[in-house]
């Protein structure tokens, strides 16, 4: 018995049809960085958070500033610059000499979709102040807590090429994020159509969701079903970065200082939930958690000096850690769901 014709499998046409038309408009406006635009999606409906590594010009600010339009959000940026201070970041308490009270100004961080803009350019004091939002969706400021408004998605960008006056991220800090996309060149015939859009007339953004819907997307990604085998998957992959040995993979292991934490687990079985539901599917196939090992993965492994003087990256290290743990076979039916 197929998925496919299962009936209880079935997803509900209106949320195909609201995630094709919010897709739709977004590039109506940004050419080309199809897989990009699916991992910012999967990370809306995941309720996580990513980081972007790309040279300038690639659309990256673009595509969230248009997504949030779509969606009828918030959305604010905020250019790191090694000069600015946490209270830029979330808010500040200030004096009113009129009353003599204090009142709370809030930072650009309330708010729906929020672009870090070369996260790394900044000192780590204002690197870590995102870390309690970004984990608890909250903010304490002289004592009180204030909640950012909901869904909220932090998404960090890095310019790979100028590393002069650039602080490296904390590793508490990046493993906040649920995926690290690396977002390359356009090719010849889209950067033609690339020119052509920004040079011809202005294309304005119909709002075709609201964050409410977007919240309940987010709650339906949640029901997507995923078989224990694949959890089974994820726990192993993950492990195999910490003790490669165990996997089978023993020249691995003195090229890893640290493997992924907890947190990578979680990530590819949300992701994979996301990619499912995008795709059409109320259930998870190993394919769809195999398709985000690397952006789930690769910015959670500490390379060790030896794997650095060989040029040994995190993405090659994750391709022989994927070619020894054997994704589960592809499940037909789950009776389990059915009680």
């Amino acid at each position: 018995m197929q998925h496919d014709s299962d009936p209880r499998f079935a997803q509900n046409p209106d949320t195909a049809a609201l995630m094709e038309q919010i897709l739709y408009e977004v590039k109506r406006v940004v050419v080309g960085q199809d897989r990009f635009l699916e991992r910012v999606m999967v990370a809306l409906l995941a309720g996580g958070h990513l980081l972007v590594e790309g040279v300038p010009g690639l659309a990256k600010t673009l595509t969230v500033k248009t997504l949030a339009n779509a969606l009828q959000g918030q959305f604010k940026r905020i250019q790191f610059t090694p000069d600015l201070v946490p209270a830029d970041l979330i808010g500040t308490r200030v004096y009113n000499q009129k009353t003599g009270d204090f009142s709370t100004a809030l930072g650009p961080v309330f708010t729906h979709l929020l672009l870090a803009d070369e996260i790394n350019r900044a000192p780590a004091k204002v690197q870590s102040a995102l870390l309690e939002v970004m984990q608890e969706r909250q903010v304490t400021i002289a004592g009180h807590t204030h909640f950012v408004p909901e869904p909220f998605l932090v998404m960090a960008t890095q310019n790979p090429i100028e590393t002069e006056g650039t602080y490296p991220l904390p590793e508490a800090q990046v493993d906040r994020f649920m995926m690290k996309v690396l977002v390359g060149y356009p090719t010849d015939e889209e950067e033609f159509v690339i020119a052509q859009r920004v040079t011809g007339p202005r294309i304005d953004i119909n709002p075709v969701a609201s964050m409410e819907q977007l919240a309940a997307l987010q709650r339906e990604c949640r029901q997507v079903y995923v078989d224990p085998s694949l959890v089974q998957y994820a726990v192993k992959l993950v492990s195999a970065t910490r003790a490669p040995a165990n996997a089978g993979l023993k020249e691995l292991a003195p090229m890893l200082s640290f493997g992924a934490s907890p947190r990578a687990t979680i990530g590819l079985i949300e992701g994979a939930r996301a990619l499912a539901m995008m795709r059409g599917r109320t259930y998870a196939l190993p394919e769809d958690m195999g398709d985000l090992v690397h952006d789930v993965l690769r910015h959670r492994l500490v390379l060790s000096y030896e794997a650095l003087s060989e040029g040994l990256s995190a993405d090659q290290i994750l391709m022989q850690v994927m070619a020894k743990v054997t994704a589960p076979p592809r499940p037909l039916q789950h009776e389990k769901i059915a009680a």
